[in-house]
């Protein structure tokens, strides 16, 4: 069967394709290529602008559009190529040495790939394109969540709710400061996400600028090679590689993506639950059905394809982050099979990020079940009246309130009364003390 919707192995090219489809400009073996070609391009103006050879202002332009164009056909005329080499990387180097004969240049098509070894190739088109697909795709869709929940909490702030510790009522909270929490960890994990370094490796065969320094002893090769990465390509070079990167902080930024996946799988499993406690309702749309069998279901389909989803992805980069940075000796090829397997983690967030959103804009506050599971649980604010009562320095506080309400039924308002009331205080404390509900006992927070 040929490749379709319907016949692709993997659900990102299949059931989920249209959620994704934008990140084959990314991950795909056309999007490899293509970043190839960028880096040979750009590597090879470098070496114009440094004087090794001369280049026209026009002809650096026409060298960058073959970059900026670049068109499946290119892509299939590259791997035309490598069906004769058998080896990736040099085909693009002919196919744009066929581009130097086109635009007349055939005298410096030998400057082409000019003492690199494959791997300065791919070790910087790699880190390349995963940066982009972090700066267009992925830090997007975490900060538009971030801001949706930041709403959300905002809109929520006023919002009682009975908090549950161990799955038992606890001492109240508000459901805009619940929220909150996610926002707040997304918010930390991004910005210790943002000060990992894009880190590449460009520096010849195993690492030394061999061939560059044989053929021109006199220059600076690690200076020249610094340039290149940090200004020409915005990567960081490492200093001291062998034929590959080391993928240190590539390992470390998937670390980092596992727990925003993870906190994002305690959100989505929080309101999971919330939904269950009927403490919200979902939107429904016409047409649509929530069992084959029951009629009447409504289930948070959204927040578990969240969960699933960032459950397969924190596989995957488990996987990543443990093998990349183990290579044998100089260098083994495993890292490039698994290289090539970084865009489904990154598919799987996306479509987990989309369901998330989707999800969270189905909720619908029912207000009426937090009230009451409020009022049925006045032995919460049994924490309240012993602290004041130790404030007032009076006898066993906590026991008394323990003896009270531990694993008893019918603790409500009533009963809450008639303790205060045999307590041996001022008419002012008892006064305070029946002031306390679970309606309004929620404590602080900080400004939000």
């Amino acid at each position: 069967m040929e490749l379709t919707n319907l016949t692709a192995i993997s659900p990102v090219d299949g059931r989920y394709r249209k959620q994704v489809a934008q990140l084959d400009e990314y991950f795909s073996e056309y999007a490899l290529i293509k970043y190839r070609v960028l880096v040979e391009v750009e590597y090879f103006i470098f070496l114009a602008d440094k004087k090794f050879f001369k280049l026209s202002t026009k002809q650096k332009q026409q060298l960058k559009n073959i970059a900026a164009d670049f068109s499946l056909n290119d892509a299939q005329q590259i791997k035309q190529i490598e069906s004769i080499t058998n080896h990736d990387v040099k085909a693009v180097e002919y196919f744009l040495k066929e581009q130097l004969d086109k635009l007349g240049l055939h005298e410096l098509k030998e400057w082409v790939h000019f003492g690199l070894t494959s791997q300065d190739v791919n070790n910087t088109a790699i880190p390349l394109l995963w940066k982009h697909s972090i700066e267009h795709e992925y830090l997007p869709g975490i900060i538009n969540l971030h801001n949706h929940l930041h709403n959300l909490a905002t809109q929520w702030k006023q919002i009682s709710m009975l908090a549950k510790t161990h799955g038992q009522p606890a001492s109240p909270t508000t459901l805009g400061k619940e929220i909150m929490v996610f926002a707040e960890r997304l918010e930390n994990q991004v910005k210790l996400f943002s000060v990992i370094p894009y880190a590449a490796k460009f520096g010849g065969a195993t690492g030394n600028f061999n061939a560059h320094h044989i053929a021109y002893p006199t220059k600076d090769w690690v200076k020249l090679g610094n340039d290149f990465v940090e200004n020409y390509l915005h990567l960081q070079r490492m200093q001291f590689t062998t034929q590959i990167e080391h993928y240190d902080n590539l390992a470390a930024q998937f670390d980092c993506i596992k727990r925003i996946n993870t906190i994002l799988i305690d959100l989505s499993r929080d309101v999971w639950t919330y939904i269950s406690m009927d403490y919200f309702k979902q939107k429904t749309k016409a047409g649509e059905v929530g069992s084959s069998a029951m009629p009447h279901k409504v289930n948070p389909i959204d927040f578990e394809n969240a969960e699933g989803n960032l459950g397969i992805a924190n596989a995957l980069l488990e996987h990543l982050s443990a093998k990349l940075p183990i290579s044998r000796l100089q260098r083994d090829l495993t890292d490039s099979t698994v290289l090539r397997n970084i865009g489904v983690p990154m598919a799987h967030i996306i479509i987990a990020l989309k369901s998330l959103q989707k999800g969270l804009d189905k909720l619908v506050l029912n207000e009426a079940k937090l009230k009451e599971d409020l009022e049925n649980n006045w032995a919460v604010v049994a924490e309240a009246i012993q602290t004041i009562l130790r404030r007032e320095n009076y006898p066993n506080p906590y026991e008394a309130l323990k003896d009270l309400t531990r694993g008893k039924n019918a603790i409500d308002k009533k009963a809450i009364h008639e303790f205060i009331n045999g307590l041996k205080v001022s008419a002012a404390i008892k006064k305070e003390l029946k002031a306390i509900t679970p309606h309004n006992y929620v404590g602080v927070t900080a400004v939000y």
